[in-house]
């Protein structure tokens, strides 16, 4: 099979892959990345130019070029591969992206969100490899997630299904980006953590959090916690234990509808590992239904990194290839 490349458009960054779609078992190829521009047409002169130069590495190193390129985009993706809306990406609303890179580089190219897309590598070639219905949820600055069900991906009926992100969990709550108040993304995200670390340094804890932070509460952010709970520190220990259950209440709420049967933790959060992972796995049994009498749903750390959005859309793009 032809290679295909796939693209992981960030707030900050854009990073590119380029993929065997035919190895299940092979890495990526080809690796470069470029920072992410402001505005619709520097976003869209950005991925075309990392496709042009993905296909000219893949060449030069390695022989093939490039036959389909895929894109993951941060925000409302719908069918057609047009981005509706991307909350971190200004001004780029309504932009079909997917038909036009097509037009600037002459290739197939699908266009589904990254969290779609990370799901996708996962599942293929990730952790999530063997499970017929999994979630793949990125924990970093908000929440994103993508859906697996009887072995394919779950787009629901526009293509925007996977933002758990801002289903409401306290009626009246944190004020969301968004618009709308007590999204889960505002308590289970790495600005939830950071939060709650606060609450506890303005409450006379969290010493060590706040002393990493630079001696001043405001300042502390989630990976003060982090560090200072890899340390053994009992305090952020402890902040990390409520923010643990925040995780599992709406990792519960997802499966209570969905009944995956694993969980794939991705994003910036899931690099503390067991920190984040154990006290969820703790919480999650008593928050979903009936959680001594289902089977166990396994809580597992992403395995692809920061590549599973590009080698995701590197794989979605070869459904675009045309049959051998």
């Amino acid at each position: 099979m032809a290679l295909t490349c796939g693209l992981d458009l960030g707030g900050t960054k854009l990073l590119g892959v380029v993929v065997d779609p035919s190895d299940p078992s092979g890495g990526p190829l080809v690796e470069d990345r470029l920072p992410t521009p402001a505005g619709t047409e520097a976003v869209l002169a950005a991925l075309a130019a990392l496709i042009r130069r993905l296909d000219g590495r893949a060449r030069a190193d390695h022989g093939r070029a490039v036959a389909a390129a895929g894109v993951g985009l941060p925000g409302l993706v719908d069918r057609t591969g047009t981005l509706r809306y991307g909350p971190n990406l200004p001004g780029v609303v309504d932009a079909p992206v997917a038909r036009l890179l097509a037009e600037r580089t002459g290739l197939p190219v699908a266009a589904d969100n990254d969290a779609t897309c990370a799901a996708w590598g996962e599942h293929e070639r990730g952790a999530a490899r063997g499970y017929d219905h999994s979630l793949t949820v990125t924990l970093g600055t908000g929440i994103g997630a993508g859906i697996t069900a009887k072995g394919q991906v779950l787009r629901g009926a526009h293509g925007f299904a996977g933002e758990p992100g801002h289903m409401v969990v306290v009626p009246d709550g944190i004020l969301c980006p968004c618009g709308r108040r007590g999204c889960w993304e505002r308590y289970a995200s790495g600005s939830g953590l950071g939060r709650l670390a606060r609450e506890a340094a303005h409450a006379g804890q969290a010493c060590r959090v706040v002393e990493l932070a630079g001696g001043d509460a405001e300042d502390v952010r989630g990976e003060h916690v982090t560090l200072a709970a890899a340390e053994g520190d009992t305090e952020a220990l402890d902040v990390l234990r409520r923010f643990g259950r925040w995780v599992a209440l709406g990792l519960a709420n997802l499966v209570n509808v969905l009944d995956s049967e694993a969980i794939v933790i991705g994003g910036g959060l899931a690099e503390a590992g067991e920190l984040v992972l154990a006290p969820t796995r703790a919480a999650f049994p008593e928050m979903v239904l009936a959680g001594p009498h289902r089977p166990p749903v396994a809580i597992l750390p992403a395995a692809l990194g920061e590549r599973a959005g590009a080698i995701g859309a590197a794989l979605l793009a070869a459904e675009r290839l045309p049959p051998r």
